[in-house]
């Protein structure tokens, strides 16, 4: 079964950077567009960066657009995100996501909290 495992949050001061991984697992890995999400608390879970199977196309939220880079590695089934010059808007469980035969697949999440 399609499973995804985030990894890589934690506590970071304003202006820090963290870089989170998703490994995934279950499926094709190289033949499927990834996702990262994020809600943050009393919000809606929203979009973050997507990047295609060989990750020819990327996209961005304009909020991170800059300061956060996505990236995968199809020989090790993982997706990245650096994320750079954070603040505290950025705090949010981050989730990895893929869409397999028309359904849907998150992960458990990562926290990532920026404070001082």
């Amino acid at each position: 079964q399609v499973q995804l495992v985030e990894s890589g949050g934690g506590l970071v001061q304003p202006g820090g950077s963290l870089t989170l991984s998703c490994a995934a697992s279950g499926f094709t890995f190289r033949d499927y567009t990834m996702n990262w999400y994020r809600q943050a608390p009393g919000k809606e879970r929203e979009f973050v960066a997507d990047i295609s199977s060989y990750g020819g196309l990327i996209n961005y939220a304009e909020p991170v657009r800059k300061r956060f880079t996505i990236s995968r590695d199809n020989d090790k089934n993982t997706i990245y995100l650096k994320m750079n010059n954070l603040n505290p808007e950025d705090t949010a469980v981050y989730y990895c996501n893929t869409r397999v035969s028309r359904f849907d697949y998150w992960g458990q999440g990562t926290q990532v909290t920026v404070s001082s």
